[in-house]
């Protein structure tokens, strides 16, 4: 299975966010799983990508020109597409995820999750959307999450369709074993 990752170019405040993403890195490579990511040794992504190949694992990074050209692409993946945009590289990412899983991050991992959660609402793919919670990081999101489905504006099979799990495994597991629901329009 090809993961899509979606997580910081920072390492955040806490340490612990780099030591559980490390271990979520070994687990996938352990389970035979393919990372999929932003293709940059910085931050979280570079934990990650760094655990996934000294567990022998196969690292796919997508990134853009001009970031590549700032010499943030990681030298070690197994393969490196450089691509015109940040369109391109999403679009390229979600062609080549089976999953799409999100770590802690800034607006861009956001913004990458929600749009892969969207197009799923939508019926565009049937892949599992996933966020792997670590230290309460994403706590208020998932409280805001259930306001907008009290609220009327998210239906409740679609804000049951994230998985959301603390244990790296469990995760990898139910994203293995995944059924989507119907789309919203169905």
């Amino acid at each position: 299975m090809n993961i899509a990752l979606f997580c910081g170019s920072s390492r955040g405040t806490n340490p612990q966010y780099a030591k559980h993403t490390e271990a979520f890195g070994v687990e996938l490579a352990k389970a035979g799983h393919n990372l999929v990511y932003g293709g940059g040794h910085v931050g979280l992504m570079g934990v990650v990508a760094d655990a996934v190949l000294k567990e022998g694992g196969h690292v796919i990074g997508v990134i853009p020109t001009s970031l590549e050209q700032k010499e943030l692409a990681h030298s070690g993946a197994s393969e490196m597409h450089i691509v015109k945009d940040m369109h391109e590289r999403k679009a390229l990412m979600a062609s080549r995820a089976d999953a799409f899983v999100a770590l802690p991050g800034g607006a861009g991992t956001l913004e990458e999750i929600f749009e892969a959660w969207t197009w799923a609402q939508l019926g565009y793919h049937q892949k599992p959307v996933a966020f792997l919670e670590m230290e309460g990081f994403y706590a208020h999101l998932f409280a805001f999450l259930d306001h907008m489905t009290h609220e009327g504006f998210i239906q409740p099979i679609h804000r049951e369709m994230l998985i959301i799990e603390q244990d790296p495994k469990r995760l990898l597991e139910r994203l293995e074993t995944y059924v989507p629901p119907k789309s919203k329009w169905e």
